[in-house]
């Protein structure tokens, strides 16, 4: 599975600067409206362009919303993953990359914008073929990826015991999936306690290699069988 390249970034080239100023806009309105609420005419309005100037960078609705899935994931990969592989190596870089994840989805609300774009998108577009969807499966699948490298780093370097990578990575994404749920829709004050010791309970088993339940109990029948 590929991971998202995480190497130094330059700022934009002079070129690059107004599409990086409208996909920034783009972006923040589509935590708002939706990906598929999102439109080249919508996006003239808000930025008081117009359309066909707008047109003449995108060229269509399904291609501006591509490039703001790929423009989300970019500034995710700058908040998240970069500060945290400054972290060492093994267990203090996975709890850095969580604890920026969390970081992010705070940083978001505490803006005023709306939720996470990715966690919106799932749903918005899980049943949903096409361009967009494959591009927000493949950013996704390479973020999991990223995540359960970190995991094979915290194995290399000792601090856990070797399991499964991709196991870990889904039950952390789990985590924070509830977190979203707990923070924005039930308003839980207790939301980031709790995904942290949900987080804790994660590193726990992986420190310990302990088998999960349902593997325990098949293997308690086997020995009774």
């Amino acid at each position: 599975m590929s991971q998202p390249a995480v190497q130094p970034r330059s700022g934009p080239r002079k070129g690059e600067a107004t599409r990086h100023t409208i996909l920034r806009a783009a972006t923040s309105l589509a935590t708002r409206v939706g990906l598929q609420g999102l439109t080249i005419g919508g996006l003239a309005d808000a930025l008081g362009l117009s359309k066909s100037g707008l047109f003449a960078h995108f060229r269509s609705k399904e291609a501006l919303q591509v490039q703001v899935v790929d423009f989300a994931a970019e500034r995710f990969i700058d908040f998240v993953a970069r500060p945290a592989i400054t972290a060492p190596r093994g267990e203090p870089r996975v709890r850095a990359l969580f604890e920026r994840w969390l970081e992010w989805a705070r940083a978001g609300a505490a803006a005023g914008r709306g939720g996470c774009l990715f966690v919106a998108a799932s749903t918005e577009l899980d049943d949903r073929p096409g361009p967009v969807r494959e591009c927000l499966v493949r950013r996704q699948k390479e973020w999991l990826g990223f995540v359960a490298g970190a995991y094979r780093l915290a194995v290399s370097e000792g601090h856990f015991k070797d399991g499964d990578a991709e196991q870990f990575a889904h039950d952390v994404y789990g985590t924070m999936l509830a977190y979203h749920h707990a923070d924005r829709l039930l308003a839980d004050p207790l939301a980031g306690a709790r995904a942290r010791t949900a987080f804790e309970a994660l590193v726990s088993a992986a420190r310990k290699g302990r088998r999960p339940a349902a593997r325990r109990r098949a293997g308690v029948r086997k020995q009774r069988g």
